[in-house]
């Protein structure tokens, strides 16, 4: 993973501003996440630690956190040791991914009292610790667990902390060089995978770090590459980057990733970095779980209709034979003394042919000539009918996929707030039962929609979901603003704030709004934009669709990195 143990080490070492400083508040937006609003006499901040499985981390945050109403019990318990306590020590444990924060206060009857705070950034296995510090007795943890979970330790409120196992690791800062060489068996290959597994704290980004900057995997090469890497963390040179992969594994570090392909993005701090890194990988994993099973429905509609759609095409195939029906039903009323009951077909000769070829009709033998002749007459009209109804299906039925689809391309780009006005959008269209909490969301309440910035300042504005597309596009746009959208792909409305905006900001918007499409990670997306008097709603329509007319298109390829930047005002802008 990126976030190892020199990372780590890099956000440890620039939090020191705060030790001797006091913890002022204590949330817990999630269930894996702390925010800790820190104050000293030379910093303030609020720091965030996770211990969400995929995004484990420790840095500090500008992100704003939605706090739950009832905060959880480890929340609150956190509240009444910590809060006001004054901070005496940050440190890391070696270079593992375990960080002590060491905190003192006074208790109710004003004895001075020692807790710490272990904070263990490991996967999975992540937790946040509690501790008694004179004796070492937990008080209490994120996670529990019981010696059924974990023999070689035991995590619970009375316990003493045990450490997790040590995986005898070499020390980057107390190693040379040598004891590096000594333990890799050359002849094993994967030298890259050895160094990870002999070095603490090492990711497998720095292992293949060091091979490329060796460049031959010989011991001298290894060896001196090493050493640049030692002398970089040693001297705290850090160059905190994040590299956007073409094909979107995205990827961070403090020391410079020269072996990484891709566009790169550097920062003045490594919570900087790491807050922008994770501002759109966190959300969008706890976008996942929230709309969990709002992506299963929709994904269940989609199906629905798309079977229902290759039915009624089926239907409509067959009631194509409208014709040949009352073909067959006017010659057997013209012929009903070549046939009687019992038999299972008739060959006439068909009138309405130029050269009067003869025709074989199927009977039902179980039916008079009269009865046989009406039956076509019915079949005829039946699928006469059918072809008038199941067109109209098929139409609203198609309607219904891309309505669906366009909420996938939602859910995909969403925030917490924008998947509840999803789920709000199928109750009030009837597609989702109605929660009773529901009764307590204010009516009228108006849509808050994202605010993003062109190079030069001009406002550009997104709606990320159908409600906030109708209210952005009929209700905020000016009517000679420039809106976007992209060509024939679900995605979002996008409305320059401008009448007459710059080429380069008309290419920023067109950027966005091929970003928030179901086109995110293509190249080359079409995307029209015309001015939003052109943009009409048909009485009736689906929540988000529109017509538009007088537009032109352009393309462009989605690029993260730039839609990152889009979220701050230049500060050159007015």
């Amino acid at each position: 993973m990126s976030y190892d143990g020199i990372v780590t080490h890099a956000a440890v070492q620039s939090l020191q501003d705060f030790v001797g400083g006091r913890v002022a508040k204590i949330y817990q937006p999630t269930p894996t996440d702390l925010v800790f609003h820190l104050r000293s006499r030379s910093a303030r901040g609020k720091l965030l630690v996770s211990i969400n499985a995929a995004f484990a981390r420790l840095h500090l945050t500008e992100q704003s956190e939605g706090n739950p109403q009832e905060p959880p019990m480890f929340c609150m318990l956190l509240r009444k040791h910590l809060e006001g306590s004054v901070i005496d020590r940050i440190e890391q444990v070696g270079f593992e991914r375990i960080v002590h924060i060491d905190f003192r206060s006074r208790n109710e009857l004003g004895d001075l009292t020692e807790k710490q705070l272990i904070i263990e950034l490991m996967g999975r296995h992540s937790n946040v610790i509690l501790t008694d510090k004179a004796s070492g007795r937990i008080i209490d943890s994120m996670k529990h667990l019981t010696p059924a979970v974990n023999r070689y330790r035991t995590v619970l409120p009375g316990e003493t902390y045990v450490s997790p196992p040590d995986q005898g690791k070499l020390n980057v800062l107390e190693m040379t060089a040598q004891d590096l060489i000594r333990r890799i068996e050359w002849n094993s290959g994967r030298i890259d995978r050895q160094i990870v597994g002999v070095v603490s704290g090492f990711s497998p980004q720095i292992g293949a770090e060091i091979l490329h900057r060796a460049g031959l995997p010989h011991q001298e090469a290894i060896a001196h590459a090493f050493e640049e890497i030692q002398s970089e963390i040693s001297h705290h040179d850090y160059h905190p980057m994040i590299v956007f992969n073409p094909k979107g594994k995205d990827d961070f570090h403090v020391l410079r990733l020269t072996h990484e392909s891709g566009k790169t993005e550097t920062f003045a701090s490594v919570h900087q970095m790491l807050d922008r890194f994770y501002a759109v990988k966190a959300q969008t994993d706890a976008v996942k779980q929230k709309a969990g099973d709002l992506s299963h429905f929709i994904a269940l509609e989609l199906k629905k209709y798309k079977l229902k759609v290759k039915k009624l095409e089926k239907t409509l195939k067959d009631a194509e034979d409208a014709d040949k029906y009352r073909l067959y039903g006017e010659l057997l009323t013209a012929s009903m003394h070549q046939f009687k009951r019992g038999d299972q077909s008739v060959t006439v000769i068909n009138y309405y042919d130029e050269n009067q070829a003869k025709v074989t009709i199927a009977l039902n033998p179980n039916r008079t000539p009269s009865d046989n002749a009406q039956a076509y007459f019915k079949k005829y009209n039946k699928a006469k009918t059918a072809k008038r109804v199941v067109s109209d299906q098929i139409d609203q039925a198609q309607k219904e996929i891309a309505y669906f689809d366009s909420l996938t391309q939602q859910v995909d780009s969403a925030s917490l707030k924008d998947i509840e006005e999803i789920r709000e959008e199928l109750e009030d269209g009837g597609y989702l039962r109605k929660k009773h909490s529901r009764k307590e969301r204010k009516k009228n309440k108006k849509p808050v929609i994202d605010k993003y910035y062109a190079s030069d300042g001009t406002l550009i504005l997104v709606g990320k979901n159908n409600k906030q597309n109708d209210y952005l596009t009929t209700k905020v746009a000016g009517r000679n603003e420039i809106w976007l959208h992209t060509k024939n792909i679900p995605g979002s409305h996008v409305i320059i704030h401008s009448e007459d905006p710059s080429e380069d900001t008309v290419k920023e918007a067109a950027l966005l709004s091929a970003f928030f499409s179901k086109s995110r990670l293509g190249s080359s997306v079409p995307v029209d934009y015309t001015k939003v008097k052109y943009v009409k709603k048909p009485s009736g329509a689906k929540p988000g669709f529109v017509i538009y007319t007088d537009q032109k298109t352009l393309f462009v390829t989605p690029d993260e990195s730039q839609v990152l930047k889009m979220r701050e005002k230049p500060q050159q802008a007015h």
